[in-house]
């Protein structure tokens, strides 16, 4: 709810619908296991739960990562091996792609994974809001490459393998209880991207090329532009 770009960001609506619930939705569409949002604010655990879902509160936390494992650790589930991150400003994540991500975590026993798609346009690489990854090889669509570097800033366009990141992670149970142990680096806070800290501490990741860029909700520009796709093709 703290949004300082877009107040109140997971509860504005789209089709009478709070964002965070259209990120539900599609969370379920995958059909991988049980979905839980996991919030330090109780407006959203209402929305949620109004809305036919379940949701954790925790408290407050420097990163999606930590809150996700304070949830993980509070709902007390057993015989899980693996959990899938999603951002709760992306209503439009295709669940294929989701999908796509977790079986290739089961396939490859990696520890944790995310995705990327192809940079359409040159604007991508300048736009600070958009964090892009650079791989050690071009990501083809049946591969799971390890990851370079993630940046917000201009990268150029040369030789490159880079690629638009999209905010969705797997994780193996075991390396995220690793991960949130780990101090946050300098690297990290100075980049405001969590996923260096792994990088940082030698844990790789793994990229694995999604068909679509889902738009993510940061701004009031980006709120409206996604409400009139998605209200048009309702």
């Amino acid at each position: 709810m703290s949004a300082t770009r877009l107040k109140d960001k997971p509860l504005l609506e789209i089709n009478n619908l709070p964002i965070i619930c259209h990120v539900v939705k599609k969370a379920k569409e995958t059909g991988i296991g049980n979905v839980i949002v996991a919030t330090e604010d109780k407006e959203i655990v209402t929305a949620v739960e109004k809305n036919d879902g379940e949701a954790v509160l925790t408290g407050n936390h420097k990163t999606g990562t930590d809150r996700i494992f304070e949830a993980f650790k509070k709902l007390k589930i057993a015989d899980i091996d693996y959990v899938v991150n999603l951002q709760g400003d992306e209503p439009m994540i295709d669940p294929k792609d989701v999908v796509k991500l977790n079986n290739l975590m089961i396939k490859t026993n990696s520890g944790i994974g995310t995705l990327a798609s192809k940079i359409k346009e040159n604007s991508v690489l300048s736009n600070e809001n958009i964090v892009k990854v650079i791989t050690k090889k071009k990501l083809e669509n049946d591969n799971f490459v390890e990851a370079v570097n993630f940046s917000r800033q201009n990268l150029p366009n040369q030789n490159f393998n880079i690629y638009h990141h999209i905010g969705i992670y797997a994780y193996k149970v075991s390396v995220l209880e690793k991960f949130v142990n780990f101090n946050q680096t300098k690297n990290e806070i100075k980049n405001r991207l969590e996923q260096l800290r792994a990088l940082d501490n030698n844990i790789p990741i793994l990229v694995a090329l999604a068909k679509s860029s889902p738009i993510g909700i940061d701004t009031k520009e980006d709120y409206i532009a996604i409400k009139k796709i998605m209200e048009y093709k309702s």
